[in-house]
């Protein structure tokens, strides 16, 4: 049946919302077979007119659906559906009995003679974002745009393209009050390669500081949170850093143990808008006191900005950076949860002294990102593209954080923690109730989901139990599932 001839009845006595009754009369449709893949649906006013209701009904609607994974949403053409359905033909699978406490799908028949293999994980991994949202006019135009530009016989600048510096440098000033200049910002292959620069930078060979041997000592001392992100441990680590590891709680890394440190690092590195994993927001007046722990040890502030344009319940706090009168800080952002990991760019901004080392690194290492693709960028940023985009994700992201918080969040024995922002959740565990997150973990894969265990972000063991899971990439029918799963074996863990 053609989707414009769906018969749609929505019943206005019922205490269920319009927009939800449309939704399920066209989930439903999709389930039955009624409407299929690639089918285009109506407009949003069409349908409106239709089943006269308003527009924005219908666009919640869609948008539900889209986020559950059914339709495929493309700004500027037709809605359509996403979810390819076995046609009549095709034999139904064999379904075997369910585990009551996995309750996954059971495997597939292989062809004849063929062992059956099992469904796709479904991934939980932290830091992976949503990419169905990138299909629209803005990003495909940005890349014609690039492409039509010249070709170049040279490489691109080291510090990166001018358009593309200039347009991150107005984009943080918009969306993090961050008063800086092109000049000040350096492009770089993502957040690995701006924590190499820097640790680079820090490394640099000073005479005035030597071992009893009388050789300039270049391994930097920084302070990083723990737990925290492993592979900005890995990252600094290969570049020669000696890394000191400080306590973080519910509000980010604790200054009194950074300033206890003897003797005191060269820089620390934090996320404060969003601790990884914990999750927690530096407060204000502790972002002033980092500052000024900064200013009196001569020490710098490498400032992680991941996730800051995710924030769901309070507005985002100003960045360290911005509040910066030194030139202390360096911000690092990249554009792998806004847009894709795949694109691997970001960037580093940083002034003054600071600001002068870290471009002479990057000069020395030459550009790193492609010059079409940092065309590319500054066409999506200078349309707005990257902006609709994020408040597409943002709306997608609320959406999963409500589904696990409603999951999850009464369970015994369980805590959720930094659900103010971003694209992951910490399941605290109470460890005295046995409560063995290893095992967990193993157990939820058996059954098909992959999480991590908190102890994967920890440098030393501070007594805290957990999972870490994400819910920017999977559909909102994939995570259902697997919250489901791990809502079993968490039950059955408390039970015991």
């Amino acid at each position: 049946m053609n989707a414009h001839e769906l018969p749609i009845l929505l019943d206005r006595a019922s205490p269920l919302p319009l927009a939800a009754q449309l939704a399920a009369a066209l989930r439903g449709a999709i389930l039955d077979g009624t409407l299929r893949h690639d089918d285009p649906l109506p407009s949003s006013r069409t349908l409106a007119a239709s089943v006269q209701v308003s527009r924005g009904t219908v666009v919640s609607a869609y948008d539900q659906l889209a986020g559950e994974g059914y339709l495929l949403a493309r700004p500027g053409s037709a809605t359509r559906i996403l979810v390819d359905r076995p046609t009549p033909s095709t034999p139904p699978p064999v379904r075997a009995r369910r585990d009551p406490i996995s309750r996954t799908t059971p495997p597939r028949p292989d062809p004849a003679g063929q062992p059956a293999s099992p469904l796709p994980m479904i991934d939980l991994s932290p830091g992976r974002p949503a990419t169905r949202t990138l299909a629209d006019a803005a990003w495909t135009s940005a890349w014609r745009a690039a492409l039509a530009a010249s070709v170049r016989n040279d490489v691109p600048p080291a510090l990166g393209e001018p358009g593309l510096r200039a347009a991150i440098a107005e984009h943080l000033r918009r969306v993090r009050g961050l008063n800086c200049t092109a000049d000040d910002v350096i492009v770089t292959a993502g957040t690995s390669d701006a924590l190499a620069c820097i640790g680079l930078a820090l490394a640099s060979p000073n005479p005035a500081l030597q071992d009893a041997a009388g050789v300039p000592r270049t391994a930097p001392r920084i302070a990083v949170e723990d737990p925290g992100y492993p592979t900005a441990r890995r990252v600094l680590t290969r570049v020669g850093a000696h890394l000191m590891p400080v306590a973080t709680g519910a509000n980010g890394i604790k200054l009194a143990e950074l300033a206890t440190l003897d003797p005191a690092p060269q820089a620390v590195l934090v996320t404060p808008s969003h601790q990884y994993p914990l999750g927690g927001s530096l407060p204000v007046q502790s972002r002033l006191e980092l500052l000024d722990w900064a200013r009196r040890t001569d020490a710098m502030v490498i400032e992680d900005d991941y996730d800051s344009e995710f924030r769901y319940d309070t507005m985002p706090l100003p960045a360290v950076a911005s509040l910066d009168t030194d030139g202390r800080v360096a911000l690092v952002g990249s554009f792998s949860k806004t847009i894709t990991p795949w694109i691997r760019c970001g960037y580093i901004v940083a002034t003054g002294d600071l600001g002068e080392r870290l471009r002479a690194v990057r000069r020395d290492l030459d550009a790193t990102v492609s010059g079409v693709q940092q065309l590319a960028l500054a066409h999506y940023l200078r349309s707005g593209g990257l902006a609709r985009n994020v408040a597409r994700a943002r709306r997608e992201y609320a959406h999963r954080r409500t589904l696990v918080i409603d999951r999850l969040g009464a369970l015994p024995g369980v805590r959720l923690a930094g659900l103010d922002g971003g694209l992951h959740v910490v399941v605290h565990l109470d460890a005295t109730a046995g409560a063995d997150a290893s095992a967990l973990v193993a157990q939820a894969a058996e059954r098909g989901v992959r999480v991590a265990p908190l102890s994967h972000y920890a440098v030393l063991d501070r007594g805290q139990h957990g999972l870490v899971l994400g819910y920017g990439a999977p559909t909102d029918l994939e995570l259902s599932r697997a919250l489901e799963v791990l809502a079993g074996l968490l039950t059955g863990a408390a039970d015991h």
